[in-house]
């Protein structure tokens, strides 16, 4: 039996809130969203509810996962995204700057 050591790989991640849905949008790729009309901005607003309560759904290279509030959305090496618990992230990453 050999032993091994998961290599070293910098990720982009955010960790969805109640507060940051447009951001966590635009990380994914959504980056086109305009909410320039009153119509706009009360169906993100419906949106926006509906993550808070249901979570994100986010498109894997393993299927459909949700993505809960307090989730970090994680952007893979091949521009994949998955949902990771906290305590699992936490216990996996460390911060090294902003981009």
């Amino acid at each position: 039996m050999a032993k091994y050591r998961k290599k070293p790989v910098v990720v982009e991640a955010v960790q969805l809130s109640a507060d940051n849905i447009l951001e966590v949008e635009r990380f994914i790729g959504q980056k086109e969203i305009k909410l320039d009309t009153s119509v706009a901005q009360d169906k993100f607003g419906d949106y926006k509810d509906s993550v808070r309560k249901n979570g994100r759904k986010i498109d894997t290279l393993e299927g459909v996962m949700t993505a809960s509030i307090g989730d970090y959305i994680i952007k893979g090496v091949k521009g994949e995204f998955y949902p990771c618990k906290p305590d699992i992230f936490e216990a996996s990453y460390e911060r090294v700057g902003e981009e």
